[in-house]
C-alpha cells in the first residue's frame, strides 16, 4: 500500500507519497513531492494517510522552508527512463540560491542544442519537486518558464534561496 502524508508550507500544501516502508517501521522512501493541489489522495483507493512514515522528509522540508536546510538526504524511488534519471541527478548538482538555463543545464549534459526540450520536458517530469530542485532552471534570458507548481510559486521558492529579489507590489 502507498503512503501518504500532507505538510503545510509557505506556498500551499505539499503532498508526500512514499513507496513500502522499510521493515521495522522505519521511514518510506519518497515517490513523489507535489503541491497538494495537483492531487487527490481520497481519489486513490490503494493509499493510506501514513504521517509517521514520511516525518524524515517532511522535517527536512519544513528546515528547508525555515531557511536552515539547503540540500535534502532522502531515500527516494528511483522513477522514469533513463534519461530522465540523467537529467534529474544533474538537477540534484545545482547549488541552492542559484539558476541555470536549460541550455547550461543541457550543456553539462552533453546533450546537443537540438535536443534541450528534452530536457525541459524530463524536467517537467520530476516527481519530486523542491526536493529535487527544477525550480532553479530558467529562461535563457533570465525568464521564469514552467514549472509544475506554477510560476508564481518557482517565483517564490527561488526568493526563498535568494536566487531573485522580492518583487515589490
Amino acid at each position: 500500500m502507498i503512503g501518504y502524508t500532507t505538510m503545510g508550507s509557505p506556498f500551499g500544501a505539499l503532498l508526500l507519497v512514499g513507496g513500502e516502508p522499510t521493515e521495522g517501521g522505519g521511514q518510506a522512501p519518497l515517490a513523489t513531492v507535489s503541491f497538494a493541489d495537483a492531487v487527490d489522495p481520497a481519489a486513490r483507493p490503494d493509499w493510506r494517510s501514513d504521517p509517521a512514515a514520511l516525518r524524515d522528509a517532511t522535517r527536512q522540508l519544513a528546515e528547508y522552508f525555515d531557511g536552515g536546510r539547503h540540500e535534502f538526504d532522502l531515500p527516494h524511488i528511483p522513477q522514469g527512463t533513463a534519461f530522465q534519471q540523467r537529467v534529474w541527478a544533474a538537477l540534484d548538482t545545482i547549488p541552492y540560491g542559484t539558476t541555470v538555463s536549460y541550455g547550461e543545464l543541457a550543456a553539462r549534459l552533453g546533450v546537443p542544442r537540438d535536443r534541450i526540450r528534452a530536457v525541459g520536458a524530463a524536467i517537467g517530469a520530476n516527481p519530486l519537486l523542491i526536493v529535487r530542485p527544477c525550480h532553479r532552471v530558467i529562461g535563457a534570458s533570465g525568464v521564469l518558464t514552467g514549472y509544475a507548481g506554477g510560476l508564481d510559486r518557482k517565483r517564490d521558492l527561488l526568493t526563498l534561496e535568494g536566487a531573485l529579489q522580492p518583487q515589490l507590489v
